[in-house]
């Protein structure tokens, strides 16, 4: 015998449909719910990273800052280097135009001792003339400024007596020195007239030595002698000094060479006060001026 289910009334429907509505509602209201913690922490990801950026914006703008201040502080001793560097030219300028005003009064001085040497050679040429027949040229001026007598126009080698052809020639560069020495102006540059000795490398140092002092020594003494004006009014002026075979004039090893190098020299010192006095206003004139309110520098 077949049963059939009895129908179900209204009522009843209505309770079996509710459950499955509940259920779709509760569940759409999670997935809701899980949407929206979603959506929060994805917000919260976002407003995480967005502060992270703002931050490395801001250490960036910090930086950015301090390079800029770097760049302005270079900017500033750049221009505070360059305006010393323009006073450093100014000073610069100034020294060489100074050193050459010194340059220039230093070259006057040494213009004025080769001045008075060839005043000397005219005077030596003028007493005695240019040549002597037996030994050639008497004087000559050398590259060191200073005149060079034939020393065989007045020695005999390896002697210092002077030979009696000779004292012509030195009567002669006698009155020619005092004469020099009667100029004021060449007489107020000179400070002294040195009667050297020289002889060539053969012997022995203290030979030679010897040798050469004896010999600028008998020189000065017949020149003394020759000229008592020289020697009573000029004295002062004078000295001897020996060289021996120290400074040659010709290295060479020829007798040539030796003859040469045997000489009498006659070298004009000019006045160290006169150099002195271009060096002290020299120095004076770089002198930086005394600060304000500070006390006068006492003189010497």
């Amino acid at each position: 015998m077949r049963y059939r289910r009895p129908l179900l009334t209204d009522h009843e429907g209505t309770r079996e449909i509710w459950p499955a509505f509940t259920d779709v509602m509760s569940t759409m209201a999670l997935i809701m719910f899980v949407l929206v913690l979603l959506a929060y922490v994805r917000n919260l990801i976002s407003e995480k990273r967005l502060e992270a950026f703002q931050q490395r914006i801001a250490a960036s703008e910090r930086q950015l800052r301090a390079v800029q201040a770097e760049v302005q502080a270079g900017r500033a001793e750049l221009e505070v280097s360059q305006r010393r560097l323009r006073e450093q030219q100014v000073v610069v300028a100034d020294s060489n135009r100074q050193l050459g005003n010194l340059r220039t009064q230093l070259q006057s001085i040494a213009v004025l001792r080769v001045s008075v040497l060839e005043k000397l050679k005219r005077a030596i040429e003028m007493e005695l003339g240019q040549t002597s027949p037996s030994s050639g040229q008497v004087a000559t001026i050398g590259n060191n400024g200073d005149i060079a007598v034939n020393e065989s126009l007045v020695f005999e080698y390896n002697s210092y007596a002077i030979k009696k052809q000779a004292k012509p020639f030195l009567d002669s560069l006698a009155k020619a020195l005092g004469n020099l020495l009667a100029d004021g102006e060449v007489r107020e540059s000179i400070d002294t007239i040195i009667i050297q000795g020289h002889t060539d490398e053969r012997g022995s140092a203290f030979f030679n030595w010897d040798l050469s002092a004896k010999r600028a020594t008998a020189v000065l003494d017949y020149l003394f002698q020759s000229n008592k004006t020289l020697a009573d009014t000029y004295g002062s002026y004078f000295a001897a000094s020996a060289y021996s075979k120290f400074r040659p004039i010709n290295p060479e090893k020829s007798e040539a060479a030796y003859q040469q190098n045997r000489r009498i020299e006659i070298s004009v010192i000019p006045k160290d006060a006169n150099v002195r006095k271009v060096i002290e206003e020299y120095v004076q004139s770089t002198k930086p001026p005394p600060p304000p309110g500070s006390p006068p520098a006492q003189q010497p």
